[in-house]
């Protein structure tokens, strides 16, 4: 069998979320955990506009979630500690010779490289327990990964980062060539691009030392976004420069060489914690849409609505608030997975 991840702009079953926990993500005060009840939410009704949405949530959080989700959001119960789906989450691929087979590429979770905050026990076993309730094959992978750390082009070229992949607090023996050979194995992936690295507010305690989602994506084959931090007071000014020089000299699976496209970061610069890692391209593609981030920024946030539908033609662009999900350590699409559409409908079954 040969497993390949399809782009984001392929037709989607679902989108998978996790319903936030109490804990430290959520925040201390009441306030503070309404609040990310609410954004998660709100995120997942965008999301329903335009394809199915099923929430795997906590025994505790039950009550809760039927009340805010309402009946537009399935509901599927199971042990959440950590809520950002697309790292503890499947990543989902397909057998082009076997159209009705669906996988699930089980990468080891330890919380963004065991760090001493993270509670991330119950969310590592998400894509077991995900595969199962939709009937995949279960592609398990011995590679410490995260969702958030890849991006495709459904065509072989994937996109990571030293800095994640290579992480010595994931995977202190791999090197170039392992990692590449298990994106092979696992996505299909046959031309890895490499980043040197990520935002810089990522490289904090709570960071994931350089999740690509944030940085970069492949809009169509040949052609990326890139955020762009045009304030030279911020650090991110000189790291996006770096790397819009570097991803000009790389190439595709195809050998295609790249069409890098600016995506402006909104106007503000800090926040109390420091230099903000605010990106517009973590979006979700979804089945006809675009759910983007929004920073409070009007001006900044109707750029990138103009710059998306433009790279996504035929979908429409919807903002939502994202400010409380960075200020948790994600975006949009940190939160979100996608299942593939197969041929005929996909099994979703029951999850146990």
């Amino acid at each position: 069998m040969a497993w390949r991840m399809p782009a984001e702009t392929a037709r989607h079953d679902r989108t998978w979320m996790a319903f936030p926990v109490e804990g430290q993500t959520l925040g201390e005060s009441a306030a503070e955990r309404d609040e990310g009840y609410a954004t998660w939410t709100a995120v997942a009704h965008a999301v329903a506009e335009f394809e199915p949405v099923t929430m795997l949530v906590d025994p505790r959080e039950l009550a809760r979630a039927r009340r805010m989700l309402g009946a537009g959001v399935e509901i599927v119960e199971a042990p959440v500690d950590e809520f950002w789906m697309r790292d503890s989450g499947p990543t989902f691929v397909i057998d082009d010779e076997r159209p009705e087979a669906l996988g699930a590429v089980d990468w080891i979770f330890n919380g963004w490289g065991d760090p001493e905050w993270a509670d991330w026990a119950a969310a590592a076993q998400h894509a077991r327990i995900i595969a199962r309730g939709v009937d995949a094959e279960l592609v398990s992978s011995t590679l410490v990964n995260e969702g958030g750390g890849i991006h495709v082009d459904g065509q072989g070229t994937v996109l990571l980062t030293e800095t994640v992949q290579l992480d010595p607090r994931r995977n202190p023996y791999a090197d170039r060539q392992r990692v590449e050979a298990e994106m092979l194995r696992t996505i299909g992936a046959t031309k890895a691009v490499w980043l040197p690295r990520g935002l810089t507010r990522d490289y904090d305690d709570f960071g994931t030392n350089g999740h690509v989602d944030i940085v970069a994506t492949i809009v169509s084959p040949g052609r990326l976004l890139l955020h762009a931090q045009n304030d030279p007071a911020h650090p991110d000014h000189a790291v996006t420069r770096k790397l819009r020089a570097h991803l000009a000299e790389q190439t595709d699976a195809a050998g295609r060489s790249f069409e890098v496209i600016d995506l402006p970061a909104p106007s503000t610069l800090r926040d109390d914690e420091g230099f903000v890692d605010w990106s517009y391209v973590n979006h979700l593609v979804t089945n006809d849409g675009v759910v983007a981030c929004g920073f409070g920024d009007e001006r900044a946030d109707a750029v990138a609505r103009e710059i998306l539908g433009e790279a996504y033609p035929g979908r429409r662009v919807v903002t939502v608030d994202a400010r409380p999900l960075f200020d948790r350590g994600g975006g949009i699409h940190c939160i979100t997975q996608q299942q593939p559409a197969l041929g005929q409908s996909s099994p979703t079954g029951a999850l146990a």
